[in-house]
């Protein structure tokens, strides 16, 4: 029974250490006001995007250089704000009536309750040079983190679902 308490004592200080470097006590974590907010955040994310709201944008999303959005298109990678902001500024200009509905969302939170990162799926029906048109089923993925007390966006990564066709060579 020694040896199994000394085995146990271990794991409790790691993670111990990993809730609270250097001594500090952990935080007390309310993890469904956390995940409200970040449901929140998400929502008020594509209602912007919905109504070409650059400044809602730009409050959502972390202000750093190094923040990374993926878009569907295959060499689409937005590094920092000012590129994130140039796509979408592109994308409000040609498209119109933008209508995104959110399902299948998962979002889990770090134990210290700074770091969140989701899942969802997002269907996306707009009109493009006066023709209505509709992508379902984009994957949506991303990082978020609690900075200064409001959860920012720091990574994101869209994708549309590839249907392939695999075609099986007779042996």
């Amino acid at each position: 029974m020694k040896k199994l308490k000394l085995l146990v004592i271990p794991f409790i200080l790691a993670g111990m250490i990993a809730c609270a470097p250097q001594g500090e006590k952990c935080p007390e974590v309310d993890f469904d006001k956390e995940l409200s907010e970040i449901r929140s955040v998400l929502e008020q994310y594509e209602l912007a995007r919905e109504s070409e709201d650059f400044s809602t944008v730009e409050q959502i999303w972390a202000s750093d250089e190094d923040i990374v959005l993926f878009g569907t298109e295959g060499d689409e990678q937005m590094v920092g704000f000012a590129a994130i902001n140039k796509a979408m500024s592109r994308q409000f200009d040609e498209v119109e009536n933008t209508l995104i509905n959110i399902s299948e969302q998962k979002i889990k939170i770090s134990k210290d309750g700074n770091i969140a990162w989701f899942s969802q799926v997002l269907d996306y029906n707009f009109i493009y040079q006066g023709v209505g048109m509709s992508f379902e089923g984009i994957r949506s993925t991303g990082v978020m983190e609690k900075r200064e007390g409001t959860w920012k966006l720091v990574q994101g990564h869209l994708s549309v679902p590839y249907e392939a066709e695999l075609e099986v060579e007779p042996r």
